[in-house]
């Protein structure tokens, strides 16, 4: 072991940040580069677009959950989390090397393989980040004690993580988003493998033994499918909307997403009006994770809607600008939207969730982010009103990738931690599929691409109303308020 790892100093904090750093970083490039690259280097319409990022929802949903669970449980490479920090590290940089050359590698398949190596390439990128991503923030925990240190660990994890966000953006607005892919898959290795070989892991958990004799098998399916009972409406449509696609059926209209917000608005009219009643999935703590999960995912529809569909509002806003340049307007959009989020968590966040209700100044910053995307839709005709408002929407931006962890994990049984980071990533990736599947079929038949803000705005402003339903601060939830990462993407 290390001597700054035994003493858990901030040298050594920042070393065990650098692998979450490295896989938001892949992600940053993902979320800047890939709906561009599409649009303008293969000239794949919106809804083809939404194809291909839906492949990131299921990385999240395969990848997340499943590694969150076995890394719980194995050891090898002298590690739990090593592994699969690794392998996943060297995969996510090659598929970004892969990204420019697409058009190549679909060629000797012919002219119609285009679609389909896109979507394999994202999936191949998406998988090997929520492979990453899991453990990147598990490692944390096993390393750390509980208390004071644990919450320095998972600050600097933000810090740094949002530094290297902001970083990633202003290569792509200063130099390119060919430079900022070269660039990336560089980093995303090294960030990734040395780090996880030099911070030592412990090879047994604490309170492992008590979970395995508990007998309280919430990885059950009946369970885990129970416990994610706000997410079914998004489950079902993601299920039933997907079999449509890979058979070729277009639904007439849009009934199946209008069913889809029927559906979902009784269960999270269900979930944000329940009240513990002590029976096994009723107690407080399950009571409100549910209601963690329903409005943390009312939050990423606006999120991701705006996230793979703003080239489009560009294009369509800014028609003077040509590839290269709506390429650098979306990084600049970019850059300050993770400019705010990356100096919040540690400078504003952290020092007001000691003093008042976490959940309080969440549904706040989501307000806040709400009026920043009903800004974009009213009155960013300019570019420099888009890049205000875009900074206003991140306070919103800077909650999202770190209050909401922080508010879940005094919920869940810290034990099984990777078990229930996966659970809480459904809330995120299913949303996402939506979005993928549904909001991009709505978006290319809209006239005015602003309705993608204009989605953002009320979906950010119900998200904001639902996380009012959750209870107010545990015991020791002040303290570790901003320990987090973004859960994202994936």
């Amino acid at each position: 072991m290390l001597p700054m790892q035994r003493k858990l100093t901030t040298p050594f904090l920042v070393l065990l940040t650098l692998p979450a750093t490295a896989m938001g970083f892949a992600l940053s490039v993902q979320i800047s580069v890939l709906s561009w690259i599409l649009s303008t280097k293969y000239g794949l319409d919106i809804h083809e677009i939404g194809l291909v990022w839906a492949a990131g929802p299921l990385a999240g949903i395969i990848g997340q959950l499943l590694v969150g669970v076995i890394s719980d449980r194995v050891w090898f490479w002298g590690g739990r989390r090593r592994p699969f920090i690794i392998v996943g590290g060297i995969l996510a940089a090659l598929m970004i090397l892969a990204l420019p050359y697409i058009g190549a590698i679909s060629a000797p398949l012919g002219p119609d393989a285009l679609l389909g190596v896109a979507i394999a390439v994202a999936l191949a990128l998406d998988l090997s980040i929520n492979i990453s991503f899991n453990p990147t923030r598990s490692i944390i925990t096993d390393v750390t004690p509980e208390g004071i240190a644990r919450t320095r660990g998972y600050t600097w994890m933000q810090t740094v993580s949002g530094t290297f966000g902001v970083l990633a953006y202003a290569i792509g607005a200063v130099f390119g988003n060919f430079v900022l892919i070269y660039f990336a898959a560089g980093l995303v290795v090294v960030f990734s493998v040395l780090p996880a070989l030099l911070v030592e892991e412990p090879r047994v958990l604490p309170g492992s033994a008590e979970t395995a004799t508990a007998g309280d098998d919430r990885t059950s399916f009946s369970n885990l499918l129970r416990l994610i009972r706000p997410l079914w409406a998004f489950l079902l449509y993601d299920i039933i909307a997907m079999a449509l696609k890979v058979v070729g059926v277009q639904p007439p209209g849009l009934w199946l997403e209008a069913a889809c917000i029927a559906f979902a608005a009784a269960l999270f009219w269900q979930t944000l009006t329940e009240r513990s009643r002590g029976a096994r999935f009723a107690r407080q703590d399950l009571v409100d994770f549910r209601k963690v999960l329903a409005a943390n995912s009312l939050s990423w529809i606006g999120v991701q809607t705006m996230f793979v569909y703003m080239i489009a509002f560009v294009q369509q806003r800014f028609p003077e600008l040509g590839a290269d340049a709506s390429g650098r307007m979306l990084s600049t959009s970019f850059l300050a939207l993770n400019a705010v989020a990356a100096a919040l968590p540690a400078l504003v966040l952290l020092p007001l969730a000691r003093k008042f209700d976490v959940v309080k100044i969440h549904s706040a910053c989501l307000g806040s982010m709400a009026a920043g995307f009903a800004g974009v839709f009213l009155f960013a005709h300019s570019p420099a009103v888009l890049y205000l408002l875009m900074a206003l929407m991140g306070i919103g931006w800077a909650a999202i990738v770190s209050l909401p962890f922080s508010i879940m994990s005094q919920r869940v049984d810290p034990s099984r931690i990777g078990l229930y980071m996966g659970v809480f990533n459904l809330s995120i990736v299913l949303p996402q599929l939506v979005v993928s599947l549904g909001v991009g079929t709505f978006v290319s038949r809209s006239a005015d691409k602003g309705v993608i803000f204009l989605i953002g705005a009320v979906s950010l402003a119900l998200a904001a109303l639902a996380w009012r339903s959750v209870s107010g601060d545990e015991p020791g939830l002040r303290e570790t308020a901003t320990g987090a990462s973004p859960s994202t993407s994936h």
